[in-house]
């Protein structure tokens, strides 16, 4: 008796040690500091990222669990680059979630403020990663983004805003994006209304709303309509293919010019720039721009490249009168333009014309050329431009000039000769 008394005696002592360990350890992780630097630590070496929040943390068991992480900065070890930074994470889990440990991707809410993605370190810690299959979370509640950002090194997206009421394999998305795209010279706010038809590659896109492109003195306001089966490579993002609908107004000093534009072809999405090839365009100038229907090339990024060739419907009615028998023509113009430079056209275009037998070919500035037309008082008879042009017969002044050639020069400030 005395034997079983003291071993009693010890399983109790040994017993009561244990607990308050546990009790203590229980606090001790029970801490949110602790216990987020926990989970943190567990989730990064899972993803191959050493995560860390430094700022203040809370959560909550009862009920849905939460927990809000502050300062809260994800990099690959050895990369001086941070892969992602936030100010505020919020995310909230149900308790079958939890349990699952992992089969269950379902998730209350996500919200993140003021977070920051860095594309360099990311395109870098995703080359290190092991081939695996991509799923997708169950966001119950959906997903908000407040004061975010996409760094690149020669752009960004700033001002990012993003709300998704919800999210599910296999059903329809959709979302609203805000932001302003961001590059040397220029800048493109937007605001878009997006719809996928499901959250997986290759899944048809639709996007409706407001797009601003702005350069220094002059801005581009527009409605813009886009469409096509959305494609995410390692490396950029395409529409194969894209419809484009784009409802807008050329404004600088002087200038004010509506026009429409449709656009067809495989867009791309890589390194900053934006590139439509081969591409189909039709332009409805209201008047002011020509008339045409085009195919070719055409880029966007920190420069504006062209490369089209169509046909001119009509010759615009607030552009200068042409001299008969060109003015009496019917006949499609034939055009072909090339253009690489500013995104606001102030540096030299190509462009070559033909109706019938008269050929055109010249040099130009569009803001020159659009201050001559659009000039109150009168200057100079020609446009400046570089010019050359050839054709058969020409009515000036009610005198007809046959095998008329003209060299325009680029100051023209008197009539070009003519030669017979």
């Amino acid at each position: 008796m005395r034997t079983r008394r003291s071993r009693l005696a010890r399983f109790s002592l040994i017993f009561g040690i244990v607990l308050v360990l546990l009790l203590l350890a229980g606090s001790y992780l029970l801490q949110p500091q602790r216990a987020s630097a926990l989970l943190l630590d567990r989730v990064g070496n899972t993803l191959g990222l050493r995560i860390t929040a430094s700022g203040a943390a809370s959560y909550r068991l009862r009920g849905t669990p939460q927990l809000v992480l502050r300062d809260v900065v994800a990099h690959r070890p050895g990369d001086p680059t941070s892969v992602l930074r936030a100010e505020r994470v919020f995310i909230s889990v149900p308790w079958s979630t939890l349990r699952a440990r992992g089969a269950d991707l379902t998730v209350q809410r996500i919200e993140l403020d003021a977070p920051v993605l860095d594309v360099p370190a990311l395109q870098r810690w995703q080359a290190t990663r092991p081939p695996s299959e991509t799923r997708i979370p169950t966001l119950i509640n959906g997903l908000r983004v407040v004061r975010g950002r996409i760094d690149h090194d020669d752009w960004r997206i700033d001002g990012i805003a993003v709300e998704l009421p919800t999210l599910a394999p296999g059903k329809p998305v959709s979302a609203r994006l805000q932001g302003r795209y961001v590059a040397p010279a220029t800048t493109l706010p937007f605001d878009l209304d997006v719809a996928l038809s499901k959250p997986a590659n290759d899944a048809g896109l639709a996007a409706i709303g407001k797009a601003t492109l702005e350069g220094d003195g002059w801005k581009l306001p527009a409605q813009i309509h886009l469409a096509g089966p959305l494609h995410l490579g390692d490396n950029e993002v395409s529409l194969l293919p894209a419809t484009v609908g784009i409802s807008a107004r050329y404004l600088s000093k002087g200038s004010n010019l509506p026009f429409a534009l449709g656009a067809a072809g495989p867009l791309h999405f890589d390194e900053g720039v934006w590139a439509l090839d081969p591409a189909a365009l039709v332009l409805h100038g209201h008047g002011v721009i020509p008339e045409a229907t085009a195919k070719g090339a055409l880029a966007l990024g920190r420069r504006l490249v062209l490369r089209l060739h169509g046909d001119i419907a009509a010759w615009p009615n607030a552009w200068p009168v042409l001299p008969p028998p060109l003015s009496a023509s019917r006949s499609p113009m034939k055009f072909s333009l090339d253009y690489v430079g500013k995104l606001d056209f102030s540096e030299a275009a190509s462009l070559a014309l033909r109706r019938d037998d008269t050929t055109f070919d010249a040099r130009f500035e569009l803001p020159r050329v659009l201050e001559w037309i659009n000039a109150d008082v009168a200057g100079s008879p020609l446009p400046p431009l570089q010019g050359h042009l050839q054709t058969p017969r020409l009515e000036i002044a009610g005198a007809t000039l046959e095998g008329v050639e003209v060299e325009l020069s680029d100051d023209a400030a008197t009539p070009a000769s003519a030669k017979p």
